[in-house]
């Protein structure tokens, strides 16, 4: 069974669940006498959200005709940025030739139009992008992930750092 945060509130003497509803969670989720480890929950600001991908659009907007073929949409600029700065899944697929490898990759990269697909020699890397859903990421790796594909983009596109993020404001 996966796990999920439950609201809880400090009574001055232990936490407890918020309400009911909390209380029917944590009976699904936690066994009675066991101990936990528990941390403080940040939940994810819904304008930092909103402003980093109305800076990917704009930027998107913004990019010169030659760029456009590597990142024919937004959501191909967002994952591909993703993945330049680390905020991906790296899969390896080890091959008998290099001329195998090349036929590989060309059989794998019509399956993921966002993935970046890599050949070295007889291995084909596929890297996909992290979720940036607010499930997948919590507010500070969000907040990194945001700060480092901004960036990447003003690289990209030959503005001052910090460029982007100022021009959705």
């Amino acid at each position: 069974m996966s796990s999920m945060p439950i609201m809880m509130q400090w009574d001055g003497e232990a936490m407890v669940p918020a309400s009911s509803y909390w209380a029917s969670c944590a009976d699904r989720q936690f066994v009675i006498g066991e101990a936990y480890k528990m941390v403080e929950h940040h939940d994810r600001s819904g304008v930092s959200h909103n402003h980093y991908f109305a800076s990917i659009t704009n930027a998107w907007n913004t990019l010169p005709d030659h760029l456009l073929v590597e990142y024919p949409s937004a959501e191909h600029l967002r994952k591909k940025m993703l993945v330049k700065c680390g905020y991906a899944d790296e899969r390896s697929i080890v091959c008998a030739s290099k001329a195998d490898a090349l036929r590989v990759a060309a059989f794998i990269k019509p399956m993921d139009e966002h993935a970046v697909v890599s050949v070295r020699e007889a291995v084909v890397r596929v890297y996909t992008a992290q979720s940036q859903s607010m499930k997948a990421m919590g507010k500070q790796e969000f907040q990194q992930s945001k700060q480092s594909v901004l960036e990447e983009i003003d690289k990209l596109i030959g503005v001052d750092r910090g460029e982007t993020a100022r021009a959705a404001a």
